[in-house]
């Protein structure tokens, strides 16, 4: 029965890419477009197969996956602590929130080449690029998560003479877990986008880095259009990821 539902709910899944490939491969025939304007998705294809067994993807890809879960849990643990505090001190929120939003507001490409400045073009400028990204929609859902904690169940925690220390931990994050899950989705696909743009502002490895080579020196555009499915392929396996810890630690809704 599992399995019948697995394919079920795979089923539009594979037909929406079907379609996708086919409005691809419809569009470089009509178009006539050339392969190093457009390539056709059997040669994207092809390319991304012979990229990942000769060992020229592999490199890249780790590099870009360590950054992403480095950044992410840096991102995401300040962000709990910090969404904890805005939600039970009103004053903490009236302080930080103009800066937290500014911070938010300031386009991820503006801050790419100034953390590169700074810290280097190494991994440290890559994870705080994934952190910073990742910091806003998970604060916020952990805001607002632990603001809607059902108020009955803190009031019997505090009946049976429950800590201060311990209501957070067995109480409240509990409760707001399906909301902080939700910034989580956000942030993981975010922590993609802000580690590719890191790399396009100096690395020596990395997917993000890979675009640029195959786009510019080595001029092999569908090496780049494999670069960017691998890109995509991680965002989602990482976002299933989360999918799956909620499902298991939340339940499914």
């Amino acid at each position: 029965m599992s399995g019948r539902r697995l394919l079920a709910d795979a089923a539009p899944v594979v037909a929406a890419a079907a379609i996708f490939v086919l409005a691809w491969k419809a569009l470089v025939v009509v178009g006539n477009w050339q392969p190093f304007v457009l390539p056709a998705p059997e040669t994207v294809g092809a390319r991304f197969v012979r990229a990942w067994t000769d060992g020229t993807m592999a490199p890249h890809a780790a590099t870009t996956l360590v950054e992403i879960a480095l950044g992410l849990a840096v991102g995401a643990g300040t962000a709990l602590l910090v969404g904890y505090l805005l939600a039970r001190s009103p004053l903490a929120e009236r302080l930080f929130s103009p800066y937290i939003v500014a911070a938010q507001s300031t386009p991820v490409l503006a801050l790419a080449p100034l953390f590169a400045l700074w810290f280097g073009t190494g991994l440290l400028s890559k994870v705080l690029m994934c952190a910073i990204i990742v910091f806003f929609p998970v604060a916020v859902a952990t805001m607002v998560g632990i603001r809607q904690v059902d108020r009955d169940l803190l009031e019997m925690s505090r009946s049976f003479r429950a800590t201060r220390a311990q209501r957070p931990l067995l109480i409240e994050v509990p409760g707001a877990l399906p909301s902080i899950f939700g910034g989580l989705r956000v942030g993981v696909t975010l922590a993609v986008i802000g580690a590719v743009i890191a790399e396009w502002s100096g690395a020596d490895r990395g997917l993000g880095l890979l675009v640029v080579l195959a786009r510019g020196s080595l001029f092999d555009v569908p090496l780049m259009f494999a670069a960017l499915l691998s890109i995509a392929l991680l965002g989602v396996g990482l976002y299933l990821v989360v999918v799956v810890l909620e499902r298991r630690l939340v339940g499914v809704r």
